[in-house]
Parts: structure tokens; sequence; C-alpha cells
């Protein structure tokens, strides 16, 4: 029997309603009228966008495509598909110029160049600059940010700390990977707005060459159904291993949620859909 916590038997549209309430309140309680936020071409931002417009309205939402030279040519055709259906405004900043500036100043104290493999920090550091950028447009019109990070990748610290973490309010940050997907179906069923192969493509920061989520973290369908357990029916790390999940991941997923509470502690303020 599941946990009172648990979305599993919630329905997506009631999910979906509390999530475009609870912006829409927080919205009038800091006295923000307009929403900007990064649309990377996935999944994430793509609910996210979908939820601003219905809590604030498509003229007021500005969603930004910010690729570097790491990005798919299909992300950034997703982005503003994304965008045209939802009929609100949107720009390209390409952010390689401003990565490249910052190499030139850190390669020679961090050490080595970029023909080696992309490191953390060369990663991170293309997050950070997303931040500043969608930060720059809120100091300058008083646009409210939001973050687009999932329950998920939260618990396992798979974000980067004033990068895409930056913002007022985490739309979606109560949400499991899986629960993101159930909501972009339901937000499809009259029609399709989020485009269907935002749906279907193989998750990706795309910060380095052929990256996907799962070379950082185990499967998603193996994630949630741990997280799940775990944080919501309070099954112990010992009770799932004897459920039949693999030791070593079960310990990996318990360590990271550990290790990255620092991290939480430092995101924006979530709204909060499970009891």
């Amino acid at each position: 029997m599941a946990a009172k916590s648990s979305l599993k038997d919630v329905p997506a549209g009631v999910i979906y309603g509390k999530l475009v309430d609870g912006m829409r309140e927080y919205m009038a309680r800091e006295g923000f009228k307009k929403v900007v936020l990064g649309l990377s071409g996935g999944i994430d931002s793509a609910v996210t966008c979908c939820i601003a417009v219905a809590a604030a309205g498509k003229e007021n939402v500005l969603g930004l495509s910010m690729p570097s030279r790491y990005s798919s040519k299909e992300s950034i055709t997703l982005a503003e598909a994304l965008a045209g259906n939802l009929g609100i405004e949107f720009k390209v900043i390409p952010i390689s110029g401003i990565y490249d500036s910052y190499l030139g100043a850190l390669e020679k104290h961090l050490g080595g160049d970029e023909t080696r493999e992309i490191e953390v920090y060369h990663q991170n550091i293309q997050a950070r600059i997303r931040g500043n950028v969608l930060m720059a447009f809120s100091n300058r019109y008083g646009h409210l940010v939001v973050a687009t990070g999932n329950r998920s990748e939260a618990m396992m610290g798979y974000c980067t700390l004033y990068g895409d973490t930056v913002g007022g309010l985490a739309v979606i940050s109560d949400l499991l990977k899986a629960e993101v997907y159930r909501l972009a179906e339901y937000i499809n069923g009259s029609g399709e707005i989020i485009p269907r192969q935002t749906i279907d493509k193989v998750p990706s920061a795309e910060l380095k060459p052929g990256q996907k989520d799962e070379d950082s973290l185990p499967p998603y369908s193996v994630l949630d159904e741990v997280l799940g357990l775990h944080l919501d029916e309070k099954v112990t790390p010992e009770e799932l291993k004897s459920r039949g999940f693999d030791p070593g991941t079960v310990d990996r997923i318990i360590s990271s949620i550990k290790m990255s509470e620092y991290k939480r502690k430092q995101c924006p303020e979530g709204i909060k859909v499970r009891p």
C-alpha cells in the first residue's frame, strides 16, 4: 500500500492544477507579472513552460534558448517549436563566445586545454553562464526566473549551484522524472503542445559531447522507484535490497541524497504537491 505522500494515484490533471495555482499564488505574493526561463528542448523545461503559461498568460512568458557548442540543432528547434505552440516570446542567445572567454581567463590557472576531456568545471561554467543570462533579464525587466529541475535530479545532486538552480521558484521540484513525463502526456491530451520528439528523446544536459543523464545517474526507471519507496513510503535501504534492488545502486542513491543536501538547501523555493 502506497504511503499518503505518493502521487501514484493522484490524477495528472490534479497535479497540474496544483502547480499552476501554486505558481500563480507565488507570483501574486511576490509581485511578479512576467516570467523568464531557459528552454533547452528537454522535457523538464517544456513542462515548466506550459505551467508558466497557464499561470501567467502567454503574453507574460519569455523563453530563452542558450545553446553552446555542445547543444544539438534538434534541441534548439524543439525549444522554438514549443514556444511557437504556446505563443510565447522566444529568443536565442548563444553562449559559446562567453564560454570561450571564461576558459581563456581560467585555463592557465586551472590547467590543461580544451583538447582534453571536458571536465566538470567546464560543464558547470556553461550552466552558470545560462543562469547569469536569465538573471540579467530578471534584473533588467523584473521577470521572475523559474528553475526547471525535477525531484529525481535534486535528490541526486544532479544540478549546478548558481546555474540551473538559479531563480525565485522551482516549479517542478516536487516531481520525479516519471511524473514529469506523465504531466507532459496530460498537457498534450488535446493536441501536441510539447513536441513529441521532446518527450521521446534521451534526457541529456548537453554539456559535453554525447552526454546522457544516465552517464551520471542510475536509469530513471530504477532511480524513481527507489526514491519513491525510500522518501515517500519510508522503505529502508536494507528493505530495498531485500526486494531485489541492486545493493550497489541502493547505496549509491542513498549516499547521493545525503551528500547533496547542501545543494538542496540553496535551491529556490518549490511548489509542494505531495500531501
